[in-house]
């Protein structure tokens, strides 16, 4: 049997599939076909890369998981190295390349982007995912 291995420069977008806010980012955002596929992987279903995610101790509902060359990114780093990724197609893409381009722009922007989600799940009523208690 042959064991597959992950390709390296495929890019792992970690999101809460039952988020409006994070689905409607996953469905716009694209990223250059030269880096390699993204992978969309709801963090509410398990999967060994939120038993990975879980390992290192971060809180999949206080930031976003990218992993991109075996390196996790997280919160405000996860949206800037996705957002050079990307693609400078479409409005999306060209508002989200103007906010979190830079480090700076995406310490500033993303916790602006996660009150709003957590606004939003609460009045939803979606309850959060707590990996990091399922841990202890």
């Amino acid at each position: 049997m042959q064991i597959m291995k992950e390709p390296e420069d495929d890019v792992w977008l970690v999101y809460d599939g039952e988020c409006p806010v994070c689905k409607t980012y996953c469905k716009y955002i694209r990223i250059k076909e030269a880096v390699g596929k993204l992978h969309l992987i709801d963090a509410r279903i398990p999967s060994p890369i939120m038993d990975e995610i879980t390992a290192a101790g971060l809180d999949i509902d206080q930031g976003m998981v990218v992993k991109f060359k075996n390196i996790i990114y997280y919160g405000p780093d996860a949206i800037n190295i996705l957002t050079l990724l990307s693609t400078p197609s479409g409005f999306f893409n060209r508002i989200n390349y103007y906010i979190f381009s830079t480090k700076v722009g995406a310490k500033i922007f993303y916790p602006i982007g996660k009150a709003f989600r957590i606004l939003i799940l609460k009045i939803l009523g979606v309850k959060y995912i707590e990996n990091l208690k399922m841990k202890s």
